[in-house]
């Protein structure tokens, strides 16, 4: 995947979705060095602020 495949990715995606991948995705992904991780964690920090109730809700779907 491209960058701006992967970047499309996180701007679709759900927050569920990113906190998913954020709790599982296997240590050094691609989604999370360098420019990409700082881009996810951006996306996620304003998607989580959006809506603060769908956070808390999310995580308990997911679990660990």
């Amino acid at each position: 995947m491209t960058q701006e495949e992967m970047k499309a990715w996180i701007n679709s995606a759900s927050y569920e979705a990113l906190l998913r991948r954020w709790r599982f995705e296997p240590s050094g992904s691609p989604w999370f060095k360098d420019e990409m991780g700082d881009y996810y964690a951006k996306v996620m920090k304003e998607k989580r602020e959006a809506n603060p109730d769908e956070h808390i809700a999310a995580s308990k779907r997911i679990g660990w």
